[in-house]
């Protein structure tokens, strides 16, 4: 499965970061191509392009906050969950794909 994904906390520092991280480790270790786009305190970045969005089979949105620029992903199926899911049990997450 192609996948995209959003991480975004509130203060957008360490967990915004782990939670990318997690996605990207376990998506690749599923057999799924994952690219992560990061929202928080520096801005976006690792940005997503169009193409990337337009390809995927599906978005996650791990975020506490609100997703900037979300009407990009309008034509996917979101699967939105805590950036905390994300961190803790990224498994979870990708369970719910599937669901």
């Amino acid at each position: 499965m192609k996948i995209v994904a959003v991480t975004a906390c509130p203060t957008g520092i360490a967990h915004t970061y782990m939670a990318a991280e997690q996605l990207e480790k376990t998506g690749k270790a599923l057999g799924h191509t994952i690219k992560v786009e990061t929202q928080g305190a520096m801005g976006i970045e690792h940005q997503l392009s169009p193409e990337d969005i337009r390809t995927a089979d599906v978005a996650i949105f791990a975020a506490d906050i609100g997703v900037e620029a979300r009407d990009r992903f309008r034509a996917l199926r979101i699967v939105e969950v805590p950036v905390q899911l994300a961190i803790r049990d990224p498994k979870a997450v990708f369970a719910k794909l599937e669901q």
